[in-house]
């Protein structure tokens, strides 16, 4: 079938996006289609707001509004124990959990030598200066249990055992091999956090 251009390349941009394939775009298309215009402009407003003023946080690379991230900020967080994570939808999963109360770091990936990704590409170096620079007791290796996670959390401890001083550990297995944090179910992903183990 063929559509009117402007809903044409309203489909495209919407199949551009992650999880979303062409039935997906087609139902978001009909639903702001028939949706009142104040809907539409409230959405497209958000998406602007976001772009605006939303940023990294300069030292644990979560996303930010302020100068620092609200984690970042707080006073009360553990700032000893160091969690380090792959992207900044996992620092929501972890905190669902009520687990963990340091703070974090976010990778903005893991190493995929298949996907071109090295440690370069990746926020290893901030990692490693910001170990350097503060008083760090623990650091815990939250990445995925997948096989790029795992070869992640490896090339970490043998990157930061060397510093001394410094106790890593990795999350427990209680997660699903292959699985993302985003997907786990809170006791499952905290059970997991309480059992982590020195590497």
């Amino acid at each position: 079938m063929r559509y009117p251009l402007p809903i044409q390349r309203l489909l495209d941009e919407l199949e551009r996006m992650p999880g979303v394939g062409p039935k997906s775009a087609q139902r978001i298309a009909y639903w702001l289609l028939a949706s009142e215009r104040a809907d539409a402009d409230r959405l497209a407003q958000a998406i602007i707001d976001v772009k605006e003023t939303i940023h990294f946080c300069p030292q644990c690379f979560n996303f930010a509004q302020d100068e620092l991230c609200e984690i970042c900020a707080d006073v009360r967080r553990d700032q000893s124990t160091l969690c380090v994570v792959e992207e900044p939808r996992d620092v929501s999963a972890i905190e669902k959990t009520g687990e963990f109360h340091g703070v974090y770091h976010v990778l903005h990936g893991a190493i995929s030598p298949m996907d071109g990704i090295g440690p370069d590409q990746l926020r290893i170096k901030e990692l490693i200066a910001r170990l350097s620079s503060v008083e760090i007791k623990e650091v815990v290796l939250a990445t995925n249990p997948n096989v790029e996670g795992e070869s992640t959390a490896v090339y970490l401890s043998r990157l930061i055992k060397p510093l001394g001083g410094i106790k890593v550990t990795r999350i427990a297995s209680g997660l699903p091999v292959g699985g993302d944090l985003e997907y786990a179910d809170e006791v499952t992903l905290g059970r997991a956090l309480e059992a982590r183990r020195e590497m």
